[in-house]
């Protein structure tokens, strides 16, 4: 349930901050780590910074946004130390441009794809494959929400998959473009769209939305979510940060989210 959810990821992030490692904060305060990272990581990673604050005293700064709007800032000289993105695309598009540090990268875990609906919609289960038209669970007018498909990674995935289905050409005109994954979630959540494609784990955060269907795994490419630390910024406090998204602790908040940990 997603409010179970919330609250579990909640007291991992407590159960930590209550323990030992609490006793290990400096008396001196350090300058927060910045960390870039795609929307759908937001519940995750600010579990993640509270547990690594609490263990080392050492505050870590987010800012969240869909993948490309991140990977353009880095690129345009914005003052990141790690980047998360939410596929493989845009890390490539960094790692191009000589903008990450060597040997850092990692794809650490996983997501999956789903069709939502507001929670109180009568809309029954949706198998998708091949034989769905979602244009037919729309009345006129009506839109399905999803995060820019010609930039976003979700976007991207939702638009691969629709296509590999023969989807795309039926659904295209008939999509609510919006910004990155939360907005389209919001959308749903809101009743202003009464279907959206999402992450899984997007959908678990929200009690105002469930998932009708959920796209087939080999309909798109592989969900991953590249880590890596930004060329020059390979620090004691940043390789601190990096090795805690990496570390245990973090694959519980992330299991616990609904990520594939790999």
């Amino acid at each position: 349930m997603p409010i179970f959810r919330r609250s579990a990821i909640r007291l991992l992030s407590a159960a930590a901050i209550a323990g030992p490692a609490a006793l290990s904060v400096p008396a001196s305060a350090q300058e927060p780590v910045t960390v870039f990272a795609a929307t759908s990581l937001t519940d995750a990673f600010e579990a993640i910074g509270a547990l690594h604050q609490a263990a080392t005293g050492q505050p870590v700064r987010f800012s969240f946004a869909a993948s490309s709007t991140l990977a353009r800032q880095i690129e345009a000289g914005a003052p990141a130390q790690i980047y998360a993105s939410a596929n493989e695309r845009w890390m490539d598009h960094v790692e191009e441009q000589g903008l990450i540090e060597p040997g850092t990268r990692v794809s650490p875990i996983g997501n999956s794809l789903v069709l939502i609906a507001p929670a109180d919609s009568p809309l029954d289960t949706v198998e998708i494959d091949a034989g769905t038209d979602l244009t037919a669970l729309l009345r006129p007018g009506e839109r399905i929400a999803i995060a820019d498909p010609d930039h976003t990674p979700v976007g991207l995935y939702a638009r691969e998959a629709m296509t590999t289905l023969g989807l795309w050409a039926a659904a295209e005109e008939r999509l609510a473009r919006t910004s990155e994954v939360r907005a389209a979630l919001a959308l749903v959540a809101a009743g202003e769209a009464p279907l959206g494609i999402v992450y899984a784990t997007d959908a678990a955060i929200s009690d105002g939305v469930r998932v009708v269907g959920r796209f087939p795994e080999d309909s798109h490419a592989p969900i991953a979510y590249p880590f890596a630390i930004i060329a020059g910024q390979d620090t004691p406090a940043v390789r601190a940060v990096y090795d805690t998204l990496l570390g245990p602790e973090a694959q519980a908040v992330f299991e616990t989210a609904g990520f594939t940990v790999r």
